[in-house]
């Protein structure tokens, strides 16, 4: 018998020997009149894959690879027998023309391999996954909490079975969206892979992957969503849908390097999130009622302002979505569109090519506009282009990123703007944060004096400097109690469910008109514009703990009141 003992004789053998198993097919092949193909050497197409079960091609020793219309690419071991027939004669029985190649074992195995790449999604588009309903809906009876989404998932993790790797991205994914997240994080360390969602906008800990699995996850999302494999070393964007029953939610993909790999973001873009009403944005009654007296004017600017992820596009969609009818014209510019929104004209950055905001705006005023929803304003030109827009008889609406409503009327005088054209332009700056909001299934009562010392201190001073509430408000809102989280199987046992906004605004007017003239600052502004009787942050943070909306301890997260 011949031994090996050196390990690269034995590996020079094996590779021989394969050689030699596939030269002896394509001599086969070429004797039978039919076509040879070394699979090792091809993508294999899973579309065309599925059409044979993983547990027949096995036994069969078949495997389809690709699959052009109604033509279907069939590797075979041998083209006689019987079984192998019954397969072809099934495929033309559903219309398929068979197209037949003979192709080694092993050769089949790397076909057979990639029945992981499967797992229970059905026929898939480039760039989408499109799951089965009957098998995720199993999945999602027994998904109510975090702690059930990390049980499912790690149940998937452990599975020796070969579609491992699909159904565990499957389950991140459908798992992130019956949780309501809006984000999956995907953070590569020296050791393991940390997976956490983002919900309510806190993140939270899923659960950790070993290296091996984050890396064959990792390939099989940039391929998904149209990064390169081989750019590992810059960060790269994409995108991608998953698609459950009748539901199709767009997935946008961020990598960026780190030292250990690249940490991957998934955004979760559910059409749900963007289509909310100006009624249910959090508003106080009095505020929400300016706001539909601004957007109703036929033109100037209403600018939002808040860091990211604060919901300004959000609230500028609900506006659009009240002014919405067939006789105007709404146009937005993009970077990206996120949300497709019937009966609006969208419009998408490119920068490589040119096309930013301004290029956008300029064309888009093009089109006879009545409205126009610019993504964000950040530099000059943009700016200037937004001012001049508005003073010709366009309602221009968009965002900046400041921290007060005051302080972005020197944010645009930085930018370059007139400060003579500022005024006249400008119509209305909202300032936004988003709170959670207080689970109301256990959520739990507090006396206001019974609450921590300093904490009450604040609340008293904010509260005492409104002055008569009512009267600014319409609602009657009392020192008297407030509302902690507890905890229950609804919330996730966070406390909390939801968020809801906290705003303020300012409007443009003669006095401020006059203020704007001196270059103030950002306290002179907000002094200058306290008699039109419309909250700040902290003061509309402070009514929404004491109505029962959300919590101390949330709006001192989110906002400043040292």
């Amino acid at each position: 018998m011949l031994e090996f003992k050196d390990s690269k004789s034995m590996q020079r053998f094996r590779k021989l020997k394969a050689n030699n198993a596939e030269r002896i097919i394509s001599v086969l092949a070429k004797k039978y009149g039919i076509s040879y193909v070394n699979l090792t050497n091809v993508s294999i197409n899973t579309d065309a894959l599925r059409l044979i079960s993983e547990e027949t091609a096995r036994a069969t020793k078949i495997a389809g690879f690709e699959i052009k219309g109604r033509k279907i690419y069939l590797a075979v071991i041998s083209p006689f027998p019987e079984e192998i027939q019954m397969e072809i004669e099934k495929l033309k029985a559903k219309k398929y023309e068979v197209v037949l190649f003979m192709a080694s074992e092993k050769s089949l195995e790397k076909a057979w391999s990639r029945y992981g790449d499967i797992s229970y999604a059905v026929k898939t588009e480039k760039g989408v996954i499109d799951i089965s309903s009957i098998e995720i809906e199993d999945v999602l009876n027994d998904l109510k909490n975090i702690d059930s989404a990390k049980k499912i998932i790690d149940q998937a993790l452990a599975s020796t079975k070969s579609y491992r790797i699909s159904k565990v991205i499957e389950l991140i994914l459908y798992s992130a969206d019956a949780l309501g997240a809006s984000d999956i994080h995907i953070e590569p360390e020296e050791k393991n892979c940390r997976l956490r969602f983002r919900v309510d906008g806190i993140l939270t800990n899923i659960t950790f992957l070993d290296l091996q699995t984050y890396n064959r996850i990792l390939s099989r999302i940039k391929i998904t969503s149209g990064m390169k494999l081989n750019i590992k070393q810059s960060a790269q964007d994409g995108r991608f849908s998953i698609k459950m029953k009748e539901s199709k939610l767009e997935i946008r993909v961020s990598s960026v390097p780190n030292p250990y790999g690249e940490s991957i973001v998934l955004r979760l873009l559910d059409p749900d999130s963007i289509s909310v009403s100006i009624e249910h944005l959090g508003m106080f009654s009095y505020f929400r009622e300016i706001m539909q007296e601004q957007i109703k004017r036929p033109n100037g600017m209403i600018l939002n302002t808040g860091p990211t992820g604060s919901g300004k596009s959000t609230t500028l969609f609900a506006f659009l979505k009240k002014i919405q009818n067939p006789s105007i014209k709404i146009m937005t510019i993009e970077n990206p569109v996120e949300y497709h929104v019937p009966g609006i004209v969208q419009t998408q950055v490119n920068r490589e090519k040119g096309y930013g905001f301004s290029e956008g705006l300029r064309a888009a005023l093009r089109q006879d506009p009545d409205v126009v929803m610019i993504g964000e304003i950040r530099d000059k030109e943009t700016a200037n282009v937004s001012a001049n827009a508005a003073l010709t008889g366009h309602l221009v609406l968009s965002t900046l990123h400041t921290n007060s409503a005051a302080a972005s009327f020197s944010r645009i005088l930085d930018l370059g703007v007139n400060p003579k054209i500022l005024s006249t332009a400008v119509n209305l700056i909202i300032a936004q944060r988003l709170v959670r909001r207080l689970c109301t299934h256990c959520k739990r009562e507090t006396s206001f004096i019974e609450i921590d010392g300093k904490t009450r201190e604040i609340l008293e001073k904010v509260y005492d400097g409104i002055g008569d509430i009512e009267k600014k408000t319409g609602e009657k809102i009392l020192k008297e109690k407030i509302f902690e989280p507890a905890g229950c199987e609804k919330c996730n046992n966070t406390g909390y469910r939801g968020r809801v906004g906290v705003f303020e605004a300012i409007l443009m007017d003669n006095k401020l008109e006059e203020i704007l003239k001196t270059s103030p600052t950002e306290k002179e502004i907000k002094e200058g514009t306290k008699h039109q009787n419309i909250l700040f942050l902290k003061e509309d943070a402070v009514l929404k703990v004491l109505n029962g909306t959300t919590s101390t301890e949330e709006i001192f997260r989110v906002i400043d009141f040292y």
